[in-house]
């Protein structure tokens, strides 16, 4: 049920940033590997990038990807959050006095995101295909043709192989662990510590949201250089034997990209990456810690 619940989260969350995902990929390949001023804008900010993918694709391409991003959220996120509740639960993330150990609690969250992240990274790798996909006046990055998520994994099945569909999960790995130690991290020491110092009432679901809050500073902060270089490594054109043409691998990324577009481009889109990692944060932890509140509440 702890698998369940979180899964359930984290799809509710999508429903509402799904949007924003498609903005923040298309910004993150914008100028890709191209020293800045010498590549034309198509999206010049987050609401100039809605407005754009607006008039020349639909109003539907703002939520394109949408089945993919469900799937690896419920994979992901319902492994993640799921082994960390259990963890947190069973009392493995307390000291022997009781109090959160920030330590444990960041180790969790990245073994926790890991396995979510490498069963899921097929389905993140066409989400992210599905998603770069425009119009020829505003695309960027590598354009794949691929007309759904099952045509693009039997696709990149057939033409490369069952190693093929897993080609930059090892690259996504730091993204993850990163942004998921620090997530869960964050929310339950925030939380712990809200809840000592009785800053709301207890039991109160303003607890659980300004915990997300600062934890969602927190993660963007932190993630934003390795969730670039990963939307690279997924994207990027393969050769016949589905081997990437642009990086060898996340350090190779991340070192093209500051040798070549400079430090803020390992920051590229910080802004959509936070308005969707930001909500997407406080929505799912939220919707998690309420929906294991109702649960518990209504079992025992």
């Amino acid at each position: 049920m702890d698998f369940l619940m979180s899964g359930l989260a984290a799809c509710g969350a999508c429903l509402f940033t799904n949007p924003l995902e498609v903005v923040k990929t298309r910004m993150q390949l914008q100028g890709e590997l191209q020293a800045p001023g010498t590549y034309q804008r198509h999206y010049r900010n987050v609401f100039h990038a809605f407005i754009t993918i607006s008039k020349v694709d639909g109003l539907a391409a703002l939520q394109k990807g949408l089945a993919p991003a469900l799937l690896y959220q419920f994979l992901m996120n319902g492994i993640r959050l799921g082994t960390y509740g259990l963890a947190e639960a069973g009392g493995y993330l307390h000291t022997a006095e009781g109090t959160l150990s920030p330590v444990r609690s960041a180790a969790a969250g990245a073994l926790a995101g890991v396995s979510g992240a490498y069963l899921g990274s097929p389905i993140y790798m066409v989400k992210t295909h599905l998603q770069a996909q425009a119009a020829s006046e505003i695309a960027v990055g590598h354009q794949y043709k691929h007309q759904g998520m099952f045509h693009a994994l039997i696709e990149i099945g057939q033409k490369h192989g069952l190693v093929g569909l897993w080609r930059g999960a090892l690259g996504s790995l730091p993204r993850v662990i990163v942004g998921s130690s620090t997530q869960l991290c964050t929310f339950s020491s925030t939380k712990d510590l809200m809840t000592q110092w009785e800053i709301f009432p207890p039991q109160s679901w303003t607890v659980a949201l300004a915990a997300a809050m600062v934890s969602g500073i927190a993660v963007v902060l932190a993630m934003t250089p390795f969730d670039v270089a990963s939307t690279r490594l997924y994207n990027q054109p393969t050769d016949t034997q589905g081997k990437g043409l642009m990086y060898r691998g996340i350090l190779d990324a991340l070192l093209q990209t500051a040798r070549t577009e400079g430090i803020f481009g390992m920051y590229k889109g910080i802004g959509a990456s936070y308005f969707r990692l930001g909500p997407h944060t406080i929505l799912s932890l939220f919707f998690w810690d309420q929906l294991r509140t109702l649960y518990y509440t209504y079992t025992k």
